[in-house]
């Protein structure tokens, strides 16, 4: 089963996150206290540790939250989930996924060192239709919420 292995965040946009093991996930804005939350469809993003597995065998010293990923999953590949398809998170959370990938503008220091870079083609990105508390170990479903 899928479940989430990191839930990290950063006080501004374009640095790593740490993770911080638990947190907020609020109704259509995203991980309290991350910069990247807001009204918008990218409210929350999420990356396997398979993506960055990837990383790791290209020669790269990486960790969850070093792509500034939200939620670092295991067990459920990411990527292959359709736009609109429903997560459960833990007990209460629901999210909905609002897009796949993302259009890399400035070349992070990840593609930099490696010449390449899994999130803006592997991770993805969700609004919080029901929010709740988040933490390392919550069960992840694919669900038709």
């Amino acid at each position: 089963m899928a479940e989430l292995v990191a839930v990290c965040t950063s006080e501004k946009k374009g640095m790593r996150k740490k993770n911080v093991g638990e947190g907020l996930l609020v109704k259509e804005h995203g991980l309290e206290g991350d910069a990247h939350a807001g009204p918008w469809h990218r409210q929350v993003s999420l990356l396997a540790l398979e993506s960055i597995e990837k990383m790791r065998q290209a020669g790269l010293d990486v960790n969850p939250g070093d792509f500034a990923e939200n939620l670092t999953t295991s067990g459920i590949e990411l990527y292959t989930l359709p736009v609109g398809t429903k997560l459960k998170i833990g007990g209460e959370i629901l999210g909905e996924v609002t897009q796949i990938g993302k259009e890399c503008h400035t070349h992070c220091a990840i593609y930099y060192q490696a010449g390449d870079c899994v999130m803006p083609k592997e991770g993805i990105f969700i609004r919080v239709l029901n929010g709740g508390r988040v933490k390392v170990g919550d069960k992840i479903e694919v669900t038709t919420e």
